[in-house]
């Protein structure tokens, strides 16, 4: 039976290969995992998102899955894993797992199999043959996500297979039954082992346009593609819930390229029996165009887009994040330069985001401000940031200091510095020389120093996180923005069964003038949170001061 115990839930974001080694090799691991539940338990988050941890060559830092039943030699055994679950359950925290299903490894036995044109696996990806004399065309004109076409041609049986990202990630032919079964049986393999769910990758992705047509080239690099929300998408999606997601009390949570609040409805209403929610990616693209060129950061867009989602029905279930191991760190990039203010903008980002009708995902280093690094060429490990670099050097060296510029504001390399544990060495992530650049400023920003000061963000997080468990209002409540024209402040109302919250952030490094509105009536009120320690007690005209955030329940 499922509770929808998602609801009530804050979903902490690991991402392993960055969280903590255990084994002093410079990896994050399994065992720096279990080191680190007891600080995990302490935040008072439900849930764990584990980033993959299945076998995998590492091409895209494990989304590219060689064994979907294993674990990867650098993270530990599945033993290990079994004994963080049960550590974690112990603790009351569930587990979701992240499931690859869109593509595989060029290395797992399915698509090592499928390069023989005669076996029963050639079916499981999909091979065309290419245009043009003799066929050394790619089939059509679709880009890859990592730079490049989203072809590659194998001179053994003379025809071309699909990988959406890396050519070491050919896509899946979802349209063969057995291997929609095979996910099936996947998904199930984990569920029998204990596993609480799962976070979707690329899911829209996984039924493409009959005919496979040619896409429409908008920019160099950016194609509109005809690869999301294909005709059978509904249909593999709920045929995977009835197989699958459906016999646990489980809870799934999609990737969601090509949703929004208007087509929601179809795929995260309870009745539809899809999936349970997705990740929206709208509300992230307001400081870029086209989700690559810098621009101001516009607060009005922002909520309009964030009250659009909360105006579905009660039966459909939004979710809100500010990080991910694929987006770069929010501060500045939501509050402008924070400076000194840095943890006070974080509370604020905080506020805002944690009491509005949705499962709100926490990323590592989140809770205590990280923030993006300085990197020079060599420093980037991700495939896409590595690729944009070789294409713009080889092809187009003119734009390369704009891309670069571009680079440390956008790649998601961002996210992927090691968690900064302590002061010490290495930020504590690590007796060894860590996989990848470590922030320099991890010796004021750290879990240590946090940890010693009440008024430190990590305490704020833990204090808002507390106050949310349990509340209706903040789990069923009405949304309503409060001066939703206002450049500066982030307000809005939250209202159930006679109970009322009122939310007030100041996203600015400067005082700014509020002013409640006359539908904002109350007899009395209680001022539940705030980020300063002489914040009114009662919510008035006033003038907020740098990142004031301020949370009154209203009767």
């Amino acid at each position: 039976m499922k509770t929808r115990w998602y609801k009530d839930a804050v979903i902490y974001q690991i991402y392993p290969r960055s969280f903590c080694d255990g084994n002093g090799d410079g990896i994050g691991d399994i065992k720096g995992i279990i080191s680190k539940l007891d600080y995990i338990k302490s935040l008072g988050v439900d849930a764990v998102w584990l980033s993959p941890v299945y076998k995998s060559p590492n091409d895209d830092n494990g989304y590219d899955i060689s064994d979907y039943r294993d674990i990867m030699d650098e993270f530990g055994t599945l033993d290990e894993w079994k004994e963080m679950l049960d550590g974690m359950h112990a603790r009351g925290i569930k587990l979701i797992m992240d499931l690859v299903v869109n593509h595989t490894s060029d290395e797992h036995a399915w698509f090592v199999e499928s390069k023989n044109n005669n076996s029963e696996y050639r079916d499981y990806y999909i091979w065309r043959k290419g245009r043009g004399k003799n066929g050394k065309k790619p089939p059509n004109n679709w880009t890859s996500n990592f730079v490049g076409p989203a072809w590659e041609y194998d001179e053994a049986s003379g025809e071309w297979y699909l990988h959406l990202f890396s050519k070491k990630q050919p896509d899946l032919n979802w349209e063969n039954p057995k291997v929609r079964q095979e996910v099936a049986d996947i998904c199930n393999y984990w569920f029998d082992l204990g596993v609480d769910g799962f976070r979707c990758d690329v899911i829209t992705y996984i039924s493409k346009t009959d005919g496979l047509p040619n896409g429409k080239l908008a920019i160099p690099f950016i194609g509109w593609e005809k690869y999301t929300m294909g005709p059978r998408y509904h249909q593999y999606i709920h045929e995977l819930n009835q197989r699958s997601f459906s016999k646990y009390d489980s809870m799934t949570v999609g990737e969601s390229i090509g949703i929004n609040p208007d087509n929601a409805f179809e795929s995260i209403d309870e009745s539809v029996e899809e999936l349970d929610s997705v990740f929206s990616f709208d509300h992230m693209g307001v400081d870029f165009k086209f989700n690559i060129f810098p621009k101001k950061f516009d607060l009005k867009k922002y909520k309009k887009i964030l009250s659009r989602w909360q105006q579905l029905p009660k039966t459909c279930q939004p979710t809100i994040f500010l990080e991910n191991h694929d987006q770069p760190r929010s501060l500045p990039r939501f509050v402008g330069e924070c400076k000194d203010k840095r943890e006070l903008a974080g509370m604020s980002l905080a506020a805002s985001i944690l009491f509005i009708r949705a499962t709100p995902y926490i990323y590592q280093g989140q809770e205590i401000g990280m923030t993006n690094c300085v990197f020079e060429d060599n420093d980037y490990m991700d495939i896409m940031s590595i690729r944009v670099l070789q294409t713009l050097k080889k092809r187009f060296p003119i734009l390369l200091p704009y891309a670069r510029k571009v680079l440390n504001l956008r790649a998601r390399d961002n996210a992927r510095t090691p968690m900064q544990w302590t002061g010490g060495e290495n930020a504590g992530f690590s007796t060894a020389k860590p996989w990848m650049k470590v922030n320099p400023n991890y010796t004021e920003i750290n879990v240590e120093d946090s940890e010693k000061r009440q008024d430190s963000l990590l305490n704020f997080y833990r204090k808002a996180l507390a106050y949310r468990k349990g509340k209706e209002v903040i789990i069923n409540g009405d949304f309503a923005l409060v001066n939703p024209k206002d450049k500066d402040v982030f307000a809005y109302s939250r209202e159930y069964d006679g109970k009322r919250l009122l939310v007030i952030c100041n996203y600015k490094n400067k005082r700014v003038k509020f002013k409640l509105p006359k539908n904002i009536s109350f007899n009395k009120a209680n001022l539940a949170l705030s980020n300063y320690l002489d914040s009114l007690t009662t919510p008035k005209d006033t003038v907020l001061r740098e990142y004031e955030a301020l949370v009154y329940e209203l009767e």
